[in-house]
């Protein structure tokens, strides 16, 4: 698969993100407000300034009005979106192309979610009717699957692959400690993670991503409007969304140990973006972690280690703060939170505020200008992903 891409086309002039956690004393029209009202003042805009939205909700809205009625907009386009996991970044997405094309000049990408009202954990969410042949199992059930297929086909010891599922989650904790918007800001030590109550296989309470409620949204312009608004934009150099055929789970030939949707996604934004390393080239990467087994295949999946030796590579501190690699510097889903429709927004958040050189104690400086987020949805062998890279300068 091809794509012609949008490289250096576009630009992103300005950010908000609310921090994630149980917000009962918010709706998520008042977070939708927080998160909007901050990405304007960053890009000194108003309201009024805006000429489209893109906003990305799952389950806490059914309309455009679910953002025109809490901003009082006037008579704007609101387009609602939903890709499940990835909903965020389909709203950025579409913004995107829509600046690109010409039809708007100055727009807004936002995502929010409120999933902790519900009282219970997990996607309180009702599913949509089916043949009879989807999984009926939970979602960690089915990331959990992950693991014993990915030792049984390196020949990975059960006990060290743990030991680097575990560290993925300590990662991630000691980054999220550094970040004011995380919903867990607490550093875990090793071995509680490792002897806390088993969820679903191999995969224990610290293996799992956060459940939270919050909101984040951009600012997009025409590349060359840029530094009309900020003397420090991010060029969007590449997006790429793939939706699989979704047999993975009726596939025998399916091993569980990759998600070649995520292999797609990633090769064609390598490709609008003139990749061809990405573990050199790119400074820091945001990526879908909702069970500690997903980052460890991701590492593989999109090319920044070998097949068979990510578990190594985490062992070895390649993917931490001061690795060659930082993946999730700002905590990721397992410590900042998942709220759907915002968690895509939310990993840009993160590279507009390190490229920017503004993530304060997290900040990374290895000489690298370009970031990559990627952003899943549904489960292995049956979902969406997106990919995407910006940089601090055009080519």
């Amino acid at each position: 698969m091809t794509s012609r891409g949008i490289c250096d086309r576009v630009a992103i002039i300005g950010m908000g993100c609310t921090p994630f956690g149980e917000h009962w004393d918010k709706s998520v029209e008042d977070l939708l407000v927080d998160a909007s009202t901050q990405a304007l003042g960053s890009a000194k805009l108003g309201f009024d300034d805006i000429d489209a939205y893109w906003l990305g909700t799952m389950a806490s809205g059914i309309s455009g009005l679910t953002l025109s009625r809490p901003l009082k907009l006037d008579y704007k386009p609101v387009s609602r979106l939903e890709n499940m996991c990835a909903t965020g970044s389909e709203a950025f997405r579409n913004a995107c192309y829509a600046v690109a094309s010409g039809a708007y000049d100055v727009v807004m990408a936002i995502g929010g979610e409120k999933l902790k009202d519900s009282g219970f954990s997990g996607l309180v969410i009702s599913e949509p009717a089916n043949d009879g042949t989807a999984a009926a199992i939970t979602a960690p059930a089915s990331f959990s699957l992950l693991a014993p297929a990915y030792a049984k086909k390196y020949g990975v010891d059960p006990g060290e692959l743990k030991e680097a599922m575990a560290r993925i989650a300590w990662k991630n904790h000691k980054n999220g400690a550094l970040n004011p918007r995380a919903q867990f800001r607490k550093e875990v030590p090793i071995e509680t993670i490792k002897a806390s109550p088993l969820i679903a296989g191999p995969l224990g309470i610290f293996d799992c991503s956060g459940v939270s409620d919050g909101s984040a949204a951009a600012i997009i312009v025409r590349a060359e409007d840029a530094k009309k608004y900020t003397d420090k934009p991010l060029y969007v150099k590449a997006l790429s969304f793939i939706a699989g055929p979704a047999r993975g789970p009726i596939d025998p030939e399916y091993d569980y140990t990759t998600f070649q949707e995520v292999v797609a996604s990633a090769q064609d934004a390598y490709q609008q973006a003139g990749i061809t390393n990405p573990r050199k080239q790119i400074a820091m990467a945001e990526v879908h972690d909702c069970f500690t087994p997903t980052e460890l295949v991701l590492m593989e999946d999109m090319g920044f280690s070998e097949r068979g030796m990510a578990w190594k590579d985490v062992m070895a501190g390649v993917f931490d703060l001061d690795g060659e690699l930082p993946v999730n510097p700002d905590g990721g889903l397992k410590s900042f939170g998942h709220p759907i429709g915002a968690s895509g927004l939310r990993m840009l958040f993160e590279c507009w505020l390190q490229l920017r050189g503004e993530a304060g104690k997290r900040q990374i400086d290895n000489g690298k200008k370009l970031a990559m987020t990627h952003n899943l949805g549904g489960a292995p062998g049956e979902c969406v992903s997106f990919v995407s890279l910006v940089g601090s300068e055009p080519n």
